[in-house]
């Protein structure tokens, strides 16, 4: 899977609570070191989606002499498990994180990314001690009480899924992610960020997710985040539907130590309408 010009992205794995987790990483071509394993470590955390978010710009962060990790949270993408209400939820998603970070032998301070729910996790880890998060970024996060958004929210509740058909998630599914890539909406990319979906134990864990998502976790976090020193770094594509602009101004005019990056014509995964933008952005954010 060929990024750029002088990295090649890899999935691999490791074994977290006797389940694999699977996660992206970059190597250099010309040395073969994965992910520049030397490098400072950085982790990335998807949301409803998976770690597909984050292919487009994983090469670019690999260039820059960082390790960038980008994980299928338990259940979901292609990592194993399976997610049931109790263990979705965003506290016990920031424990498994901190669990995968030590089974890689992660240490000391790393920066953190986090795009969807995975922000909800990443701003818990930050708050809480789970990891030690030098930066954190942001990339159309839930924040506040801005989620879930209508298109999960219909999906929660004591026995939504017992008329839930195959068909009603794959449906939802294909329109939630056709509205997120926005202007790089592509059959084949549609296809490809829908496929871990035709497997049943997925569509379970994103069950549980979606009946696992509450805004009482990111409210709950605000005092916290209003006396945290880290830097912080928003990156929100302008057209999103679901994570409305609007919450990222309210976030960086609140929360100290906050930079707002706007990207215009782009939706909610702007990392496939601005790619080369935003890894920059991240790159000189994290090497800052």
């Amino acid at each position: 899977m060929r990024e750029t010009t002088g990295t090649e992205v890899l999935r691999t794995s490791v074994q977290v609570d006797g389940e694999t987790a699977s996660y992206l990483t970059a190597e250099s071509v010309e040395t073969g070191e994965s992910g520049k394993q030397d490098g400072p470590a950085v982790l990335l955390l998807h949301g409803t989606y998976w770690s597909r978010v984050w292919l487009p710009v994983l090469g670019r962060i690999a260039e820059a002499g960082l390790r960038p990790i980008a994980v299928d949270l338990p259940g979901l993408g292609r990592s194993g498990g399976e997610l049931t209400p109790e263990t979705a939820t965003v506290p016990a998603l920031a424990d498994w994180v901190a669990r995968f970070a030590s089974a890689l032998k992660i240490s000391g301070p790393l920066s953190l990314a986090g795009h969807d729910i995975g922000g909800a996790v990443a701003q818990h880890l930050l708050v809480h001690d789970g990891l030690e998060v030098s930066r954190l970024a942001l990339v159309n996060s839930v924040t506040y009480d801005s989620w879930p958004a209508p298109h999960v929210a219909r999906f929660r509740g004591p026995g939504a899924d017992a008329g839930t058909t195959v068909d009603d998630v794959l449906d939802a599914r294909r329109e939630a992610v056709t509205a997120a890539l926005c202007g790089a909406a592509t059959e084949q990319r549609i296809a490809d960020y829908l496929d871990p979906w035709t497997d049943a134990r997925v569509r379970r864990s994103w069950m549980a997710m979606a009946g696992a998502a509450d805004s009482r976790y990111t409210l709950d976090l605000v005092p916290a985040l209003r006396r945290s020193a880290t830097p912080k770094l928003l990156i929100w594509g302008e057209e999103d539907d679901f994570e409305k602009v609007e919450y990222a101004e309210r976030f960086a005019s609140e929360i100290p130590r906050t930079t707002l990056l706007r990207i215009p014509d782009a939706g909610h995964i702007p990392t496939e309408n601005a790619p080369g933008r935003i890894a920059r952005a991240l790159v000189d954010f994290f090497t800052a």
